[in-house]
């Protein structure tokens, strides 16, 4: 969100062509170049996370710069640095001090030790058939015995059974 804030300001810096302009440029270059690094979430220590939309793609470009983007001491440097130059102008001091906010967070994350590690889709296994499939009974289900089991007079000869009137309502 603050990347949003930082990119709003550098926008309204130059499309208004105020003092100092360069330095909105150079945050809207800054904030795409944080946006594209924080895009993709990671992963978490309990629980399950919800990959966004794309972010496999985004996941693979982080991955390739190895620690220099998976360091949270790293990154809080990286937010830091990256918001000094946006400080020279009134458009884009929103977007700075929230950078600033954003690199005391992750120091803090770096302190205790938290890193960021990509979501990876686990390969589904394939349930065994031979452990799945249940073996069949070996005793057949409970019946009543033969005798109990008692047959109405219409059906040992095979005829229909007759409709038995409906009983008539009490007014």
């Amino acid at each position: 969100m603050c990347v949003c804030v930082l990119v709003a300001g550098g926008i309204v810096a130059v499309a208004g062509q105020f003092k100092g302009w360069q330095f909105a440029a150079y945050s809207i270059a800054a904030g795409v170049l944080i946006c594209l690094l924080e895009y993709p979430r990671g992963r978490r220590k309990k629980g399950s996370t919800m990959e966004r939309w794309g972010q496999k793609y985004m996941t693979a470009v982080v991955k390739v710069f190895g620690p220099l983007t998976r360091n949270y001491y790293v990154r809080a440097i990286l937010h830091a640095t990256l918001a000094v130059p946006a400080a020279f102008l009134l458009a884009t001091i929103l977007g700075t001090a929230c950078l600033g906010i954003a690199s005391a967070i992750y120091l803090l994350a770096a302190v205790r030790g938290e890193e960021w590690q990509p979501i990876e889709q686990k390969p589904r296994e394939r349930p065994q058939v031979g452990t799945t499939i249940k073996q069949p009974p070996v005793n057949p289900p409970p019946r009543p015995p033969p005798d109990a089991r008692k047959k109405l007079p219409a059906e040992a000869e095979g005829a229909v059974p007759a409709a038995v009137p409906a009983p008539a309502l009490a007014e």
